[in-house]
């Protein structure tokens, strides 16, 4: 039930997921650390688990925030704002993997052989047989996403808001499996590796966590389907569902520019 508000604030209240929140991220950390060296990996699956818990557990109790009233129009459009700023943060993290990509394919430093430096024999891959397919696949994901929001916004359409979101987590899933498999062709097959050249550490790097993003991307949307169904989300109301497409979006683009950049005219003169 909502409550009457004399302001167009949210005071929040004292809340313990701050703290439980940076020690799960410290433990998940540390333990990444003695993973690396080979010491444990319960450490770091202890503090993943803390972190997974924490998100869960705040993310509810902002739900619950806006069904009774906390989010105000003031609040929205600072909930907006600071989604914004996240996605900002985002498009920098990915422009350090761009600048090193283009720095080293345009400066290239390989290894010193004998009296000159040897560029690396590396196996093209082709832009237009699976990768061509997964940005078709992530396009129409937008689509679908944009779609759910139309239906939102324009009428309280509640059907195409489901279908929209359904469609989009399934392409998302599409993509990821798409992806697994050309990693795996990549390496088994065409001698990739790993971490061992400039090329293939920018690769892996850039379109990996590109991958990891279109994970969380798809986590977000499988929250607001779920939330869609229970029958949250008004045409006045949707911050969660808004980010949610904003980060989607945000995903697509970033998938566009590794496309063109990376596969296409990055792998141009390989082979």
């Amino acid at each position: 039930m909502a409550h009457a508000k004399n302001h167009d604030y949210h005071i929040l209240a004292p809340s313990i997921w701050p703290l439980i929140g940076a020690i799960g991220g410290f433990v998940m950390l540390f333990g990444a650390v003695l993973w690396m060296h080979g010491v444990t990996a319960w450490m770091f699956w202890m503090g993943f688990v803390a972190v997974l818990y924490t998100m869960f557990a705040w993310w509810s109790e902002v739900v619950n925030e806006s069904h009774i009233g906390d989010h105000t129009p003031v609040v929205r459009i600072g909930l907006r704002y600071g989604f914004i700023l996240f996605i900002m943060s985002e498009v920098m993290f990915f422009f350090a993997w761009f600048w090193s990509f283009f720095k080293h394919a345009m400066y290239p430093m390989w290894e010193y052989v004998g009296t000159e430096y040897a560029q690396p024999h590396i196996h093209a891959i082709d832009p237009f047989h699976l990768p061509l397919i997964n940005t078709l696949i992530l396009l129409l994901s937008g689509c679908a996403v944009t779609w759910a929001h139309h239906g939102l916004v324009h009428g309280n359409d509640r059907k195409a808001l489901i279908n929209g979101l359904a469609i989009g987590i399934a392409l998302g899933v599409l993509f990821t499996a798409f992806q697994a498999y050309e990693y795996a062709l990549l390496l088994t097959h065409d001698g990739w590796k790993f971490g061992e050249d400039i090329f293939f550490s920018n690769f892996f790097m850039a379109t990996g966590f590109h991958g990891f993003h279109v994970l969380i991307g798809t986590v977000f949307l499988i929250v607001c389907l779920i939330r869609a169904i229970k029958g949250d989300f008004t045409p006045e109301q949707h911050v969660g569902f808004e980010a949610a497409a904003w980060y989607w979006h945000f995903v697509d683009v970033v998938w566009l520019f590794l496309f063109f950049a990376v596969y296409i005219w990055g792998t141009a003169g390989l082979g």
